[in-house]
């Protein structure tokens, strides 16, 4: 077990509600031109010349200035909507934390508005400035991998946030997450601990299953392992990828006697190549998937996996975002959940 630690307010994190919003004022002032002018040059650019336009937007794209488009733009009137933004809504793994946040929230008098921004910062960015305009209560984020275009809006908007399934020790605001890193090192160290010696990892290309390679390979070298066996693939995962990928591991290096992959799904497409080539698990090849979703207990042989407390995240952040809303202090902004390694038939 690797219990939940929570962590202390960094010192160079400033919250939500104690950072002033960057204003029209502020953007008319460093664009040079006046407060009707850049809300021209944003609402009907037609109306201002090319150059005014350009002064306009350097300095709104400088400040991460983003319009206000809620009628009248009164901040003191609160939407008591909070919007939450995950990678992908097919299949189980947000569904956990999506579930008990909804809920959280609802008994604080708040309504979700839930969005799916796939796994490129682009689309993440094309949704954040449309929410932010529209001035949401708060904002709950999957990752905190955003780009430095998403980050200035998000830090200029004096929206309450809280970034979910990942960790830093500089949150734009506040964070429900864990350490992905010492979670891959955790289950070389348990295959390890199981006599596994030849190490393969199968995973999605995301960020997070990428630290969580990082972290397994590092443990594989601390332990004087040979480096593991890797394949990289899209995300979110699929059956088919896990079967694919096991064949091409085994293509590579026939005598593994194990694997990591970045979803349960993953592990579910290996355990159906595995007995398809008449390979015997555990006895020949040990699996570990990512998730604990519900299938992992009932698919024979049980999958070991890895177990991220979705309902724990989801109502952290949901407290976390109603206090800021509310103007309450938030004591405890940095909270990182841990992660269960459950043991069972697979590993």
């Amino acid at each position: 077990m690797h219990p939940p630690t929570p962590h202390p307010a960094p010192a160079t994190a400033t919250p939500a509600r104690d950072r002033p919003v960057v204003t029209l004022r502020e953007v008319a002032e460093r664009a040079g031109v006046s407060m009707i002018t850049v809300s021209r040059a944003i609402n009907t650019p037609h109306q201002v010349s090319e150059r005014t336009r350009v002064r306009v937007q350097e300095a709104v794209s400088a400040m991460g200035y983003v319009p206000n488009l809620v009628a009248g733009g009164l901040r003191s009137s609160r939407s008591h909507v909070v919007t939450a933004l995950v990678p992908t809504l097919t299949g189980p793994l947000f569904g956990e934390m999506v579930h008990a946040l909804t809920e959280a929230l609802e008994l604080r008098g708040f309504q979700v508005m839930l969005g799916q921004v796939g796994y490129a910062r682009s689309r993440e960015d094309e949704l954040l400035r449309a929410i932010v305009g529209r001035r949401p209560d708060g904002i709950v984020l999957t990752g905190i991998m955003h780009s430095p275009q998403g980050r200035s809006m998000l830090l200029a908007s004096g929206i309450p946030i809280v970034e979910t399934w990942d960790f830093s020790t500089t949150p734009i605001d506040m964070l429900v997450g864990l350490r992905h890193e010492e979670l891959g090192a955790a289950v070389c160290e348990h295959l390890h601990a199981k006599g596994r010696r030849r190490l393969a990892l199968l995973s999605g290309g995301d960020e997070r299953a990428a630290r969580r390679c990082a972290g397994f390979e590092a443990a594989a070298q601390r332990l004087g392992l040979c480096a593991p066996t890797i394949r990289l693939g899209k995300s979110p995962t699929t059956h088919a990828d896990g079967r694919s990928g096991l064949a091409a591991l085994l293509a590579e290096q026939p005598d593994i006697d194990a694997v990591f992959c970045s979803s349960d799904m993953l592990a579910l497409g290996v355990l159906t190549e595995a007995r398809v080539r008449g390979i015997a698990v555990p006895q020949q090849l040990a699996v570990i998937g990512f998730g604990d979703i519900e299938f992992s207990q009932t698919v024979s042989p049980s999958l070991t996996t890895v177990r991220i407390d979705g309902t724990r995240m989801g109502q952290t952040a949901a407290h976390l975002i109603a206090d800021r809303a509310e103007g309450k202090t938030v004591a405890c902004p940095v909270v990182d959940i841990g992660f269960s390694i459950i043991p069972r038939e697979s590993a």
